[in-house]
């Protein structure tokens, strides 16, 4: 460390004593951790636990910023509960399927109390208390109920909250500016103009209506627990991409990165000139280590996603003495207030594993086909004089299947190459070890898109539990390369003959549609 930052941790210390809670610091310390790791692990996990705190330092062993002294960020939210939240997350649902996603998605519905700011490691505790006296000192002129009023315009749907409840309501952000100013030395600036819970911000113009819509099915009298909730954020990543891994990874080299499903990824979008196609370099939030990773293993998530919920204060629990009572008996946990579990918990990471696992289509291209590398003659150059096929060149496959109407069928509908069959071999052993589990195959009827499905259930172990299902609505119909003539595909009988596990039960949707159009020609008197 630098001699400056050694002095800054040495002042850390003696401040500590009087401050901090033992029953989570201690631990921390007699385990071996330097003090201001231990500071920044708690701070970094809202003040738990020791385990979690003692975790997050694990995790971080090799992170190269852990000795630096880098704060983090925090704000404070006034979030609704109960049927009114329940109302809002279902348009936060309603509103990304039908309008598609905006900046409101971003974060949770919330009321902005104060702009974020920083506070050191070791007063955080202090903000805490700031947040109890700040609450305490509102508390009995807390309004019973919040009005909501909706206003709409081009690029702005929410509600504003007016009258004296909402004079209150900055009255409190006020105070506990105020308050963590004195106990924290923090600054603070409180939110003193027209308070509002955004519902769509910066949509396209042509979703307003739809989203007013959605909007008047919300009823602002609904029930309603207003808390107030101090969340933090890492501020050096504040305006970077986030992104969630939905399967592991290995590194195959010393520069990437280590993915867990789950884990958050911090990505600047303008520092990737160095990523090659399909790979990205990011942060990895769990154990603060850089690297390269590949895209396809992630998705977007949201910018609060990545943010930790400190300690809540809640108003309507706390109007009744014997509720508030028993309200902090079990809120506490080690002397502290315990929030609930955040979003980075085992059962949510659970949870978007079978999410992935239940919605998730993967789309594989075929591999390699013969006429790709011997051109539109290639038959010829494998055929003997009585029409037998033998094989000229090691990226010819070894054999064929056997079809009715002999070798020349395959003009229009050629094979894999030897080097398209071990490329879908390569693909299965991908999935296989990025633990995906297939549950279903759909397959064109081309001859080497039934042969890539085949080997990659091969390597997955799934050839004998997993019946092939040959659809001809996937094949392109309008890409057909080699000529006029329409293919003549392999039926269910020669593919079965061929070892391929088709399903014969399996109607296709071409057939299905069909079928309908000649049933309703039928009922119109057409037929």
């Amino acid at each position: 460390m630098a001699a400056g930052e050694t002095q800054l941790y040495a002042k850390v210390s003696s401040k500590l004593k009087g401050r901090s809670n033992p029953s989570l610091l201690d631990p921390l310390l007699a385990m071996g951790f330097p003090m201001h790791s231990a500071l920044k692990a708690l701070a970094a996990t809202g003040r738990k636990t020791v385990e979690e705190a003692a975790d997050w330092l694990r995790c971080h062993c090799n992170d190269p910023s852990l000795d630096d002294p880098i704060p983090q960020e925090y704000a404070l939210f006034l979030c609704p509960t109960g049927p009114l939240l329940e109302k809002l997350q279902e348009f936060w649902r309603e509103s990304k399927r039908q309008c598609a996603k905006n900046r409101a998605h971003e974060v949770f519905p919330h009321v902005t109390l104060c702009d974020f700011f920083t506070c050191e490691d070791q007063k955080v505790e202090s903000l805490y208390e700031a947040l109890k006296r700040a609450g305490d000192r509102i508390l009995g002129s807390f309004p019973p109920a919040v009005p909501l009023v909706l206003h709409s315009s081009i690029s702005y749907l929410g509600f504003f909250l007016n009258g004296s409840p909402a004079d209150i309501i900055r009255e409190f952000s006020m105070t506990f500016a105020t308050e963590a100013s004195v106990l924290a030395d923090c600054t603070v600036k409180p939110c003193t103009k027209q308070l509002h819970l955004t519902l769509a911000h910066k949509f396209y113009p042509h979703h307003q209506r739809t989203l007013e819509q959605l909007a008047r099915a919300i009823h602002p009298g609904q029930s309603c627990q207003w808390t107030a909730a101090l969340y933090s954020r890492d501020m050096r990543f504040v305006h970077y991409q986030t992104l969630r891994a939905l399967f592991q990874y290995k590194p195959q080299n010393v520069d990437e990165l280590t993915l867990r499903p789950g884990d958050y990824i911090f990505v600047d979008p303008t520092q990737q000139e160095e990523a090659s196609e399909g790979w990205v370099f990011g942060t990895s939030q769990r154990t603060g280590c850089r690297g390269f990773l590949p895209e396809n293993y992630t998705d977007r998530a949201n910018e609060s996603d990545t943010w930790i919920k400190h300690r809540t204060y809640t108003f309507s629990l706390a109007t009744d003495p014997n509720i508030r009572k028993d309200n902090e008996a079990s809120s506490r946990c080690d002397g502290e207030f315990c929030p609930p579990p955040t979003s980075r918990s085992f059962n949510s990471i659970q949870a978007l594993q079978a999410t992935v696992a239940r919605k998730s289509v993967l789309v594989v291209r075929h591999g390699e086909r013969v006429d790709q590398v011997f051109g539109k003659s290639w038959l010829q150059q494998c055929s003997t004089p009585d029409g037998k096929y033998y094989r000229p060149d090691l990226n010819f496959p070894c054999s064929l299947p056997r079809r009715s109407n002999g070798i020349k069928d395959f003009e229009n509908d050629p094979p894999l190459s030897s080097c398209g069959i071990f490329q879908s071999r390569i693909a299965g052993d991908a999935f296989l070890d990025s633990g995906i589990r297939i549950t279903s195959v759909f397959t064109s009827p081309a001859l080497r898109c039934v042969q890539t499905a085949k080997l990659i259930l091969e390597e997955l172990k799934l050839e004998k539990k997993i019946k092939i299902q040959v659809e001809p609505g996937i094949f392109e119909w309008t890409k057909w390369e080699t000529g006029k003539t329409t293919p003549t595909f392999m039926n269910l009988e020669e593919l079965k003959e061929a070892n391929f596990n088709v399903d014969t039960d399996y109607r296709s949707l071409l057939w299905v549609c069909a079928s309908v159009k000649k049933i309703k020609r039928r009922e119109n008197g057409s037929w």
